[in-house]
């Protein structure tokens, strides 16, 4: 393991043992948790702090049952009174994206309302938003606006070296065409869960007077921001509002290599661009200048090809060029961060042994980072105008969604903390809902390894109760203390099965080398470690039936399900969503090969590398398999394509083993679709409820 600084490794270890003391475990409500309780759940995203602190404003989310589509609205609400939030916009069509003007009372967020997605203005005093852009093509991500308050950058899809008009006129033709002939050069020829048509994402800025966009790199040719979930957190304007900075993808070699780059343009100079980071091969992104425009701070991988690197908040300083690593000693990955208002700090959020935590770090690198609010849930979107200041965020956890609150660092006895908005607490206090509990175990290597149990409503101690273990995806991520909108362990519990989610090796927020351990070992120590841990659970919790165990996962969750159905006969019942069965045939058909070249070593036909690929194939020991299995997939799955679900299947139903397949055509490797999401859930209930009869 890497070394800690001696002072952040004793905070660190405090943190982790408060942590698992302030777990609650009381019940809120009376009744098991539904699927439409999930859907019904509003989304706070979007926040923003005004650029005095008084204010903030949101974007909340709510699912139209009727038709199935989801419609976002703007809130504002004073920081300093709890409970205050107001609704700013109505409108039917969606809203959101909101950016301050430096004035604190006017907001320009995106909108749908001109019928395609277009900037507007609203002050939050009262009045009608004004549309401020009219452009041929959709605005494709939220606005940054410029400190001096007169232009926003924002990103359009286009065709390289063609005007906005030129790619509109482009579109028509081709909708037009009679043939829908598809042709490629190069990869990529799709991500995701969209084929590549050519167009490229592109930063624009607007004149926020007359709504008028320049494109700043007309003729590059690859994606600013990165897809396909770059953000608004990777374009950003100096101080002076002269210059943007941006995050864009690799100019060659896309499909094999994660070095996205971070990219100078001076307004003046359109498409004049300078890249900062050319010398380093890994992945830099996240750009943010200081408030006094001379360091640009902004997040950093090292390692060439792996995507799971560790992120390490760095500071470019522009007069000597020097670059300065201000995490990496917590060997922890960073998610995101913001400077204060002042420049005296910068608030990062960091993935920590299951939680995600506001860290205050020293822009100078001269302190150690401070780990400032934490020990329970999930933080996101820290922002502070001042030192000293209260800092408002985002908070949700396994029984809470996320919700608006601020906190005031203490100088001396506890922080502040209050909560701003509540716009879940009627739906959350229907539910019986039970915190998730951490535990601990040894794994492989005699190592620590971290998981959470979330029990079912109306847990009654003494009973006997089966047991789904869940096996999350990445494999690079983790299970968190989280409210999550898919995978929510509390849904899965919810008829009566006590859920199992383990982190083991490959898992993130529990140091480097443990997530840099699965790579060319996607069946050994994790497998150790999961087995492990259920062996573990099973020998310490009584009120767990070893004789009703189930398993679900997807993505690399779905392979080591599949992996499982090979190797043992223990679980009663399967569930495989979107998982890797034969390695080889996913190499070819997934469209980022960095990610099994890193995992693998190389492409399977190098002769170092077959044998690795076809030792941890779940396809090569189908013959094994007894267990029944329940396969999911969406026919718009790029990463894991649909062949790797028909693969299992196949082998499935010619071995007469108990199988069944639940195909989305309109789904990528997530189920997003309010009707999918019904049918997803119900179908795993009822394989569980066959096998395991809680």
């Amino acid at each position: 393991m890497r070394n800690l600084y001696t002072s952040t490794a004793l905070l660190l270890g405090l943190f982790w043992m408060s942590s698992e003391m302030k777990t609650a475990k009381a019940q809120i409500g009376t009744r098991p948790m539904t699927v439409e309780d999930l859907l019904a759940v509003k989304s706070v995203g979007g926040l923003k702090l005004s650029p005095d602190g008084k204010k903030a404003v949101y974007s909340v989310s709510a699912l139209d049952k009727t038709t199935g589509k989801s419609n976002s609205d703007l809130w504002v609400a004073e920081v300093s009174r709890s409970g205050s939030p107001h609704r700013l916009t109505t409108n039917l069509a969606s809203d959101s994206e909101p950016a301050w003007l430096p004035d604190n009372r006017t907001v320009v967020f995106l909108s749908s309302r001109s019928g395609s997605s277009q900037l507007w203005a609203i002050e939050i005093d009262g009045g009608e938003a004004r549309q401020i852009t009219s452009l041929p093509l959709d605005i494709a991500g939220g606005p940054v606006v410029s400190p001096d308050g007169k232009l926003a950058a924002f990103p359009v899809r286009v065709y390289p070296g063609k005007s906005l008009q030129e790619t509109a006129d482009e579109d028509k033709k081709r909708e037009s065409a009679p043939s829908k002939v598809k042709t490629f050069d190069s990869l990529m020829i799709r991500h995701w869960d969209t084929y590549d048509d050519g167009k490229r994402s592109h930063i624009f800025v607007a004149d926020l007077a007359t709504g008028k966009a320049t494109d700043l790199s007309p003729a590059l040719t690859s994606n600013a921001p990165p897809g396909p979930f770059g953000g608004s957190s990777d374009y950003t304007f100096s101080p002076d509002s002269k210059t943007v900075v941006f995050t864009a993808e690799p100019l060659k070699e896309h499909a094999w290599t994660t070095n996205n780059d971070l990219w100078l343009v001076s307004l003046n100079k359109p498409g004049a661009l300078k890249n900062l980071t050319a010398s380093n091969p890994g992945a830099d992104g996240t750009p943010a200048f200081s408030p006094d425009g001379k360091h640009l701070a902004y997040l950093r991988q090292i390692r060439a090809g792996f995507e799971a690197d560790q992120n390490v908040l760095t500071i470019l300083e522009f007069s000597t060029g020097k670059f300065t690593e201000l995490t990496r000693p917590l060997d922890r990955p960073v998610h995101e961060f913001n400077w204060s208002g002042d420049g005296s700090a910068l608030l990062a959020t960091i993935e920590n042994e299951g939680n995600q935590d506001i860290f205050v770090i020293d822009p100078t690198g001269k302190k150690p980072p401070v780990n400032a609010i934490g020990g329970k849930g999930v933080h996101t979107a820290p922002q502070q105008v001042a030192k000293g200041g209260l800092i408002a965020y985002l908070r949700n956890d396994s029984v809470s969604p996320n919700e608006i609150f601020y906190t005031r660092l203490a100088t001396d006895g506890p922080n502040v903390t209050k909560r701003l908005s509540s716009h879940n607490d009627e739906l959350v206090a229907e539910i019986d809902l039970t915190a998730a509990e951490p535990f601990h175990f040894k794994g492989a290597d005699n190592a620590t390894v971290h998981g959470w149990i979330t029990k079912p409503p109306g847990f009654n101690p003494s009973k006997k109760y089966p047991v789904l273990y869940l096996i999350h995806g990445g494999p690079q991520s983790a299970w968190m203390n989280v409210w999550h909108a898919r995978w929510n362990s509390t849904l899965f519990a919810a008829p009566g099965y006590v859920v199992v989610a383990v982190n083991p090796r490959g898992s993130t927020g529990y140091g480097q080398e443990f997530t840099d351990q699965i790579s060319r070992d996607w069946n050994g120590r994790v497998y150790t470690d999961l087995i492990n841990g259920l062996d573990h659970v099973l020998k310490t919790y009584s009120y767990m039936d070893a004789n009703r165990v189930g398993a679900a996962g997807g993505s690399y969750g779905g392979y080591m399900v599949n992996w499982i159905a090979g190797q043992t006969d223990r679980f009663k019942c399967l569930i495989s969503h979107a998982g890797v069965w034969d390695l080889p045939g996913m190499y070819g058909t997934t469209e980022e090969l960095w990610f099994a070249e890193w995992e693998f070593g190389g492409p399977p036909w190098d002769k170092t590398h077959t044998d690795l690929y076809l030792k941890q194939s779940p396809s090569m020991f189908a013959g094994n398999i007894k267990t029944p299995v329940l396969v999911t997939h969406g026919s718009l799955d790029y990463r894991v394509p649909e062949t790797q679900g028909f693969g299992l299947f196949t082998a499935l139903q010619r071995r007469g083993i108990a199988s069944r397949l639940v195909l989305f055509p309109d789904e990528n490797h997530w189920i997003l679709k309010p009707a999918n999401r019904r049918v997803w859930w119900s179908e795993m209930h009822a394989w569980l409820k066959t096998y395991l009869k809680p």
